[in-house]
């Protein structure tokens, strides 16, 4: 399969890393409602995994339609991704279950911010897959009521999600440097091409202008740590 003459190749790959991305959420949600502690939460977490297999499908539709075979869209972003969750496994249902709100939950605000740079038929797509809010308000229950019964996981979450952030960070950073068709979507952004040009980058794609979209991601955190009882 070719790629349309109309395929914006920074939108490809973006669709191709969050195509990837919902797959891997997929698995983690199926495997996390089998280790869940009754059977209303497993309930919970099979059909917000079930969600997430749907939203892995309107992506690779979404390729097809625009001509791209959706595995070698998917391709470049497999070893970096499995990367960050092989750095970032979880010791508990509980951990599993921050990692997918807080790791997953910044990285989704990466990916809104590289959408709303892209076309509008992209733009919608993303925002529509990447709405959390059945997902976000059943994980803060679990932390909270898990908090009630045990304060003393708190201080424990609350490293873990820290430590989540970081590495969020610094993998989604890696990827936006090594696909420069990625990052060349940041240059649509007139307030960030401003900034690169007082700080005297050469080009957008540049680590340190990247960087400085990345600080913008961190806003999130805080209201999703309130959110789930934990502190930063």
């Amino acid at each position: 399969m070719t790629q349309g003459p109309s395929a914006d190749p920074g939108v490809i790959d973006l669709l191709g890393l969050l195509a990837y991305a919902e797959l891997g959420s997929f698995f983690r949600l199926a495997g996390d409602a089998g280790l869940a502690p009754s059977l209303r939460t497993k309930g919970q977490l099979a059909g917000l995994a079930a969600a997430e297999q749907n939203h892995y499908q309107a992506l690779r539709g979404r390729l097809v339609e625009l001509g791209v075979d959706p595995e070698m869209a998917m391709a470049p972003f497999v070893g970096p991704l499995d990367s960050w969750n092989e750095r970032t496994e979880p010791q508990s249902w509980l951990e599993s279950l921050v990692k997918t709100y807080v790791g997953e939950g910044i990285a989704g605000d990466f990916y809104r911010k590289v959408a709303a740079l892209a076309d509008e038929d992209t733009r919608v797509l993303v925002e529509d897959v990447l709405a959390e809010t059945e997902r976000a308000e059943f994980v803060a229950e679990q932390v909270r009521a898990a908090l009630e019964e045990d304060p003393k996981l708190a201080g424990r979450l609350s490293l873990w999600a820290r430590r989540l952030v970081g590495e969020a960070l610094s993998q989604a950073q890696a990827v936006a440097v090594d696909r420069p068709r990625l990052a060349a979507l940041l240059a649509r952004d007139e307030k960030v091409a401003e900034k690169a040009k007082k700080a005297g980058d050469s080009g957008l794609g540049d680590l340190a202008a990247v960087s400085r979209m990345f600080a913008s991601l961190t806003e999130g955190h805080a209201a999703r740590l309130t959110a789930m009882g934990l502190a930063e």
